[in-house]
């Protein structure tokens, strides 16, 4: 099962609200997905408007040891118009998600 990923791009939804991720359903499918030997999940800046990083920080990171899982985020550079913003988005996800470090951050959006 460790092949297989969590994305996080099309979680649940509260009422057809694509930035309220219905909670206690993304629970139980991260404790099935986790419990069935998963690891791997998958986020980006812009996903539910940036609700899936927080919701995967309140689902896994807050209740799960780190060694558990890994993470993979995307930085959005459609969104950066300067190099310097990248620094700053960067630690904007990892607080969103909150953890210390990614296994890796992906370029996002290339155009």
């Amino acid at each position: 099962m460790k092949k297989f990923g969590f994305g996080l791009m099309r979680l649940p939804v509260v009422n057809g609200n694509y930035s309220e991720v219905d909670i206690p359903k993304m629970t139980e499918m991260v404790d099935a997905f986790l419990e069935a030997g998963g690891t791997y999940f998958d986020t980006a800046y812009p996903y539910h408007g940036g609700s899936s990083e927080k919701a995967f920080r309140e689902k896994v990171v807050k209740r799960y040891p780190r060694e558990r899982f890994t993470i993979t985020d995307k930085m959005p550079v459609y969104m950066v118009q300067k190099t310097e913003q990248m620094q700053g988005i960067f630690e904007e996800q990892l607080n969103r998600c909150g953890v210390e470090y990614f296994e890796s951050c992906i370029i996002h959006g290339i155009t």
